[in-house]
């Protein structure tokens, strides 16, 4: 794959992103405990608050891998916001496109995580979804590309986006060179990635349950899951089972591998990790199956804490 580059108007080659990370970018408050919590459980355990968001955990493993990721994305004026963007920017990530809202306040997402993974979460994403289209303003407006010369390197879609603005992107010609890849937010925002199911330049990201709620189906494994993606649409399908087998598939292959056995110690941004770090080694030049193992490790180290947040 060509790494994307510009002209500017000097006529020398100017320093481009080379993945655009498009959706939510805010602040994650995560409690974590080492029990098996249940509804009223009220335990002794950590209380982290870190940069998140589905585009926000793509950009930092990108640039983890060394790529250069940019955030398209709104970020309240605010202190939080403020915060938010100088934090991003210290882990590698471009904000200089970012949308920065006068009137909405920077996002936030809350999870309580226990010994069996994530017990509940609410996603405060509205100044995402009320800001629309406006985070694309550099992908029309010649800051990044124009509708006569479109971006043509990936981009990586957060299911965070709105229905319509996803609906919108799968069939704009600001879209139509290229590389999506995209993930939806949590399963309860999966079947908002319809509208990108049979986008040809598509690569979908997910795991069994939202596999499921996509093809309104249930599967026993991530193989037929992808293979039923395919089936229903997708250009490729990437479909991941926890510590069980992962399946990438297009119409003329099925690719399987097995993630490491690992403790898991967190499990917020584990999908997110996958994603990039496939990315990384597909823009490094690896082959099919090396990547998606590569993937697997990737998302494994970071569920057992090996990887810094």
């Amino acid at each position: 794959m060509t790494l994307p580059s510009r002209r500017g108007n000097t006529g020398g080659m100017t320093d481009r992103p080379v993945v655009l990370c498009i959706g939510a970018v805010l602040w994650d408050v995560i409690g974590r405990a080492p029990l098996h919590l249940r509804l009223g459980s009220d335990v002794p355990g950590r209380i982290v608050r870190l940069p998140g968001g589905v585009a926000m955990n793509i950009a930092m493993t990108l640039a983890r891998f060394g790529l250069r990721p940019e955030l398209l994305t709104v970020v309240g004026r605010d202190p939080e916001g403020e915060e938010l963007l100088a934090r991003a920017a210290a882990l590698g990530c471009g904000t200089d496109f970012a949308y920065r809202s006068e009137d909405l306040p920077t996002d936030r997402y809350m999870a309580i995580e226990g010994a069996g993974g994530l017990v509940a979460a609410i996603a405060d994403a509205h100044s995402l979804e009320q800001a629309g289209g406006r985070i694309l303003a550099p992908l029309s407006d010649g800051r990044l590309a124009t509708e006569a010369a479109p971006w043509a390197g990936p981009v990586a879609l957060d299911g965070n986006l709105t229905e319509q603005l996803l609906a919108e992107i799968a069939a704009s010609p600001l879209f139509a060179a290229a590389d999506l890849r995209v993930a939806p937010a949590s399963p309860g925002k999966a079947e908002r990635l319809l509208a990108l199911l049979g986008h040809p330049r598509a690569t979908l990201y997910v795991n069994l349950e939202e596999a499921g709620l996509l093809c309104h189906d249930r599967f026993e494994d991530a193989a037929t899951a992808a293979r039923a993606l395919v089936e229903r649409g997708a250009a490729r399908a990437l479909v991941t089972d926890g510590g069980r087998t992962a399946s990438e598939a297009t119409a003329d292959r099925c690719l399987t591998a097995h993630p490491p056995e690992v403790l898991v110690t967190r499990v917020t941004g584990a999908g997110d990790t996958f994603m990039a770090a496939h990315v990384a080694s597909e823009l490094a030049g690896r082959a099919p199956q090396e990547a998606l193992e590569r993937a697997l490790t990737a998302a494994a180290a970071y569920v057992s804490g090996d990887t810094p947040t």
